[in-house]
């Protein structure tokens, strides 16, 4: 069933005029603004509303941030308590009760393996900024400098953060395979093709001749998010936990966009039943408002006071709002929900590969879903099973963005060619919405795939 286009009820002057000035004073660098022309005056849940008056169905949840949408009403309820009551709302890293019930209720969601024998450091308000925390925290530890990280990875862009990412041009950081179906580098894809990729990363750690000493630590995301949503096998995961308890490498858990609920599971390397040595935490942790945190086994903890610092690590409003959504995302079992939505909206998704052969992959884990979109007619080297596969078609995606936004709804492009179309709706949504959501992205893949703006990509891309 098609979907009509949300209509505006308001004069257009008025959002166009602050987009105008937004495009003169803002830097080259803003990103979101540039795909997503419009100005929010009001939100709640999974819906946003425009200074123009249309209203979008937001399965961009700030990257990930909004775990239980925009001003849920226990997030919106804990920071006017916190407000009310005349505590302090800049505190550096002093002790107090907002951020001892914090602390207190995200480790009661952790591995209780992990939490038994946890330190936690409030980092810098981002979480690039508990990557670099990270890093640091491992490389005091071992008395090491080198760090192992994975293709197609994404973990800040802070230097030391950017450097262990995908994109990285300056190379300090050695590279592992990250396993893939769809792509996979070894042109295998399945269980052989993540054995494969952990023998290699075994094998660079034990010759000698590799050249690459044994680092601080190896960083990794149970599921690739800015990658392209690329979930890690969960037998792969149990692999690099193995290499590197054996080695005494500390392994660090990208857990930024992966953490509270979004995957199925509350952390996602629940999954495997891994315990990594360092979690990253940031993101939803917040309850939307900026708060980042490593926690990590107590024997890392040998650095000096000071060694990693920050003047908004004590964000009181964040810490009150983060308490709130890990507890009710904990009580009211969000996770398993995400689990169970996010496998039904696969499926459909799935479905719908079926009849447009320019989806060349649907894949995620929970209410973390990507569709990759490619070029059917045009051939991609490297393929699974040594051939080839159908070329990424970054115009297509980004056509298909724009018409879902003319269909009022907010999505991310992601991936190596920025193909994959990613979903992250809040753990709040219902079948309804999840319902609209996939109906409204059907309509526009079928008006991109017609849309005269669509462009071949053969050989642009590769």
């Amino acid at each position: 069933m098609a979907v009509t286009e949300p209509a505006p009820v308001a004069p257009p002057a008025a959002h166009e005029g602050i987009l105008r000035r937004q495009s003169m004073r803002e830097s080259a660098a803003r990103t979101y603004a540039r795909s997503l022309p419009i100005v929010p005056v009001r939100a709640r849940g999974l819906t946003i509303e425009g200074a123009d008056g249309r209203r979008y169905l937001d399965c961009l949840s700030g990257a990930g941030t909004l775990a239980l949408g925009h001003n849920h009403p226990v997030v919106l309820e804990a920071i006017k308590k916190v407000i009310d009551s005349g505590a302090p709302l800049h505190v550096l890293d002093l002790a107090t009760p907002v951020k001892d019930a914090f602390t207190t209720e995200l480790f009661a969601t952790l591995p209780r393996q992990f939490a038994d024998n946890a330190r936690i450091q409030f980092c810098g308000p981002a979480g690039t900024d508990a990557v670099e925390a990270a890093f640091k925290l491992v490389r005091a530890a071992t008395g090491r400098s080198g760090l192992m990280a994975f293709t197609g990875a994404y973990h800040g862009m802070t230097e030391g953060a950017l450097a262990a990412s995908g994109g990285a041009e300056d190379v300090r950081v050695t590279r592992l395979p990250f396993p893939q179906n769809f792509r996979c580098p070894f042109g295998i894809g399945g269980e052989r093709g993540a054995e494969i990729a952990a023998r290699w990363t075994q094998n660079l750690l034990d010759d000698p001749k590799s050249g690459a000493p044994v680092p601080a630590g190896m960083i990794l995301e149970p599921v690739q998010g800015e990658g392209g949503v690329n979930p890690a096998p969960d037998g792969w995961m149990r692999r690099m936990r193995e290499i590197t308890a054996a080695r005494s490498i500390p392994l660090i858990a990208d857990e930024v966009q992966t953490g509270v609920g979004r995957t199925g599971a509350f952390w996602a390397v629940e999954h495997s039943g891994i315990i990594p040595d360092v979690m990253v935490l940031s993101k939803a942790i917040g309850g939307s408002l900026p708060l980042a945190v490593i926690v990590y086994r107590s024997e890392l903890d040998t650095w000096q006071p000071g060694a990693h610092a920050g003047t908004f690590r004590g964000n009181q409003l964040a810490m009150a709002a983060g308490t709130a959504t890990l507890s009710y995302v904990r009580e009211n079992r969000l996770a398993e929900r995400a689990a169970t939505l996010g496998a039904r909206m696969l499926a459909r998704l799935q479905a719908l590969a079926m009849d447009h052969p320019c989806i060349g992959d649907v894949r995620g884990r929970g209410l973390m879903i990507g569709v990759e979109l490619v070029d059917p007619e045009s051939a991609f080297a490297g393929g699974t099973g040594g051939g080839s596969e159908p070329a990424p078609d970054p115009v297509l995606a980004s056509v298909v963005q724009q018409e879902c936004l003319r269909r009022g709804l907010i999505v991310e492009l992601g991936g190596r060619h920025s193909t994959v179309v990613r979903l992250l709706p809040p753990l709040t949504l219902t079948d309804e919405q999840a319902t609209a959501v996939v109906d409204r992205l059907a309509d526009a893949l079928a008006a991109a795939e017609r849309s005269p703006h669509r462009r071949t990509t053969t050989g642009a891309t590769h």
